[in-house]
């Protein structure tokens, strides 16, 4: 894969360190894949993380979800926060084809299972989404089984960001939006941790984007008037961690995940849902017949730094997603921009 061009390139979001590759993979044991649908009718696809190598049917992680606002149609949070763990990967797509991924997904885990002679009769597989029908012709419903398949055959650890997956045919302060990521580094007790954040970002005005502080909207808005100024979209927002951390306590990090949105510009509109899932890769549970788990985790009163990364890494997430998305063009024919044409804006303002 040649490099893509990041908003590093440009300025450091935040004050932390990033780990190796800057993406949510620098979290070890995670992996990430696309499928990419591109055609005269439509642009879309899906994407899904691998937590682990492992089955996690029966290698669970602590996780939990957090909806900012509800406005979302995603599936599988509900055991999550029940019982405050994750088994099995997480797929994102876009919101008519939640119910084709889920099938797929649930006959990928009775197929893994099976190798291990585990019956699957019940499951809980996290589908989440976002609406690209400006761009995609969403009623195709043109994500299959062989698409979700082949995004987890292709899942690696230095993914692909920008329009692919299931960040195709999104839109993100009226720029093109899509999937992106980071991360960051912290040490607790002498030790390094990291914590990753991936976006599916389909949410914001071009004329509130702020990056590092600055009205970069207001200047993309000056020189290019084509810009979109409408909002629709949503956010789906997935966040993991190698630090010990309770279900409870990730529940608290996700929370988090709105300073970096607020610090790009967005303020959670009435017809966007933001929809936030995190997991810890620490605590494995796995199925067994003890009446007990032995457990480490993260004493609250050193949670702040937790909270610092997962407010930078999902802000430069989000401008991730946008600088390494392609221009398209809606159904309509109106041409969505790449925050990548706007590159001029970015050097005077960060480099000058």
């Amino acid at each position: 894969m040649s490099k893509q061009k990041r908003i590093s390139d440009y300025v450091k979001i935040g004050k932390l360190p990033s780990g190796e590759l800057n993406k949510i993979t620098d979290v070890k044991g995670i992996r990430v894949g696309h499928s990419t649908i591109k055609n005269e009718d439509n642009r879309t696809g899906v994407t899904v993380i691998l937590p682990s190598e492992k089955n996690m049917f029966t290698n669970k992680f602590e996780a939990a979800s957090f909806v900012l606002n509800g406005y979302g149609k995603s599936v599988g949070l509900i055991q999550i926060d029940e019982l405050g763990l994750l088994e099995a990967p997480i797929a994102l797509t876009n919101t008519l084809n939640v119910g084709k991924v889920l099938d797929a997904m649930i006959e990928y885990e009775i197929e893994l299972s099976a190798k291990e002679d585990e019956a699957i009769r019940s499951i809980s597989i996290p589908v989440m989404e976002c609406n690209d029908s400006d761009i995609n012709n969403i009623r195709n419903r043109a994500v299959s089984k062989e698409h979700v398949f082949e995004a987890i055959e292709n899942a690696c650890v230095d993914f692909e960001e920008g329009d692919v997956g299931g960040g195709t045919g999104m839109k993100c302060h009226g720029l093109k939006g899509g999937i992106g990521s980071a991360s960051r580094v912290i040490e607790l007790d002498g030790k390094k941790y990291t914590v990753g954040v991936l976006v599916q970002s389909n949410h914001g005005y071009c004329d509130d984007l702020h990056i590092d502080g600055k009205k970069i909207g207001k200047r993309i808005l000056e020189e290019a008037e084509q810009a979109e100024l409408s909002e629709k979209g949503s956010i789906i927002v997935i966040v993991a961690t190698d630090i010990p951390m309770s279900s409870r306590q990730i529940r608290r990090i996700l929370k988090r995940v709105d300073v970096g949105l607020i610090r790009n510009g967005s303020y959670t509109t009435h017809g966007s849902g933001e929809v936030f899932l995190g997991f810890s890769t620490a605590n494995v549970h796995p199925k067994d017949e003890t009446p007990f788990y032995n457990a480490t985790y993260l004493n609250d009163d050193y949670i702040n730094p937790v909270f610092l990364a997962v407010g930078e890494a999902t802000e430069e997430a989000v401008l991730n997603s946008m600088i390494t998305a392609n221009q398209a063009k809606t159904l309509k024919g109106k041409t969505i921009h790449s925050l990548s044409e706007y590159a001029d804006i970015l050097e005077k303002e960060f480099k000058s």
